[in-house]
C-alpha cells in the first residue's frame, strides 16, 4: 500500500474592528499546519494555532470570530489546491463539539465580557481535517479571517 503526503495548512488573516476612533485592542495568529495527511488513515487530522490578543483598559465585550474561508461556509471549510478540495474545519474546543465562527447558525465564537487589560491573551483554535478523502498529493491551503470585535 503505498502513501501519499498531503500537507494542509490554513492560514489566518487578522483584523480589528471597534465603534470608536482608536483601535485599543490588537490581535495576531498563526496558520493551523496539519502537517501530513494520509487518504488511507482511519481517524481524523488535527492540530492547533494559536490566536493572540490584547485590549487596553476601556475595552469590553471581545468577540472573536472566524470567517468561513475559501468555502463560504461554516458546514465544511476547504483546504484547496487549484480545483481540489480537502475538507476540514475549525473548532473552540479539544472535543471539536462547536464550530468556530461568527456565532451565526450552529457555530460559535469566542467572548469576553471582561479581558485583562494589557496582556496577551492567547486562545487555542483545533483544526481537524476528515478521514478518508480521496484527494491527489500536494500542498492544500485556506485562508481565514480572524476578527476581533471590541
Amino acid at each position: 500500500m503505498s502513501r501519499l503526503r498531503i500537507v494542509g495548512l490554513a492560514a489566518f488573516a487578522v483584523l480589528a474592528c471597534a465603534l470608536r476612533a482608536e483601535a485599543a485592542c490588537t490581535v495576531s495568529a498563526g496558520g493551523v499546519n496539519f502537517g501530513s495527511y494520509s487518504v488511507f488513515a482511519a481517524g481524523a487530522t488535527t492540530s492547533t494555532a494559536t490566536i493572540t490578543y490584547r485590549c487596553g483598559n476601556a475595552d469590553h465585550n471581545i468577540r472573536v470570530d472566524l470567517s468561513t474561508g475559501s468555502s463560504g461556509t461554516y458546514t465544511a471549510r476547504t483546504l484547496t489546491k487549484s480545483s481540489e478540495t480537502l475538507s476540514y474545519n475549525l473548532f473552540l474546543d479539544a472535543a471539536f463539539g462547536t464550530v468556530w465562527g461568527d456565532g451565526s447558525g450552529t457555530t460559535g465564537d469566542y467572548t469576553k465580557g471582561n479581558p485583562p487589560n494589557g496582556t496577551d491573551v492567547n486562545l487555542t483554535v483545533y483544526g481537524r481535517i476528515t478521514a478518508q478523502q480521496d484527494v491527489s498529493a500536494g500542498s492544500y491551503s485556506d485562508t481565514v479571517v480572524a476578527t476581533i470585535n471590541f
